[in-house]
């Protein structure tokens, strides 16, 4: 779900608390702040030599210990319009991170009404090797044997 689409939900329910479903079905705690609205934008090359970019819209919470703190969609809508500045385009994916026994990052995949309640649905993000066609020639073959003394960028070792 983009930064548009998200807003909207937001906007369109601006008096529902707020509910983050994890992808194994269990929550982030109800009483959850979000800290930051940030752009993340990721440069990067990847194991066959190719420059890649990325960017997110990246929300991080934080639970403290006031378990009465509900946010509304009303609430981050406005904390949304402090970072407009910060946000080059609504095109963006937004993510949501979060801190169980380790910070990890969520997609936004969908949004419902249930009640008073304003879901969002947290799915997966996924490694993956993007020069597959150079790292893993011949799938039908045998694999590449690999040169353990160096690795030069097209040479299908990585």
């Amino acid at each position: 779900m983009n930064i548009t689409e998200f807003l909207s939900h937001l906007e369109s329910h601006s008096e529902k608390t707020l509910l983050l479903v994890l992808p194994d079905g269990g929550f982030i705690p109800a009483h959850f702040h979000i800290t930051e609205v940030g752009h993340v934008k990721k440069n990067f090359i990847d194991c066959g030599g190719t420059r890649r970019s990325t960017e997110s819209c990246l929300l991080q919470t934080w639970t403290a210990d006031d378990t009465d703190h509900r946010l509304v969609a009303g609430k981050l809508s406005m904390i949304f319009g402090k970072a407009g500045d910060v946000l080059p385009h609504h095109d963006l994916p937004v993510e949501i991170e979060f801190e169980d026994f380790s910070v990890s990052q969520f997609p936004v995949t969908e949004a419902q009404v249930k009640g008073d309640v304003l879901v969002f649905q947290l799915g997966l993000k996924h490694t993956d090797c993007l020069a597959k066609e150079l790292c893993l020639p011949g799938v039908c073959g045998p694999a590449p044997k690999v040169n353990l003394l160096g690795c030069a960028p097209g040479s299908g070792c990585c």
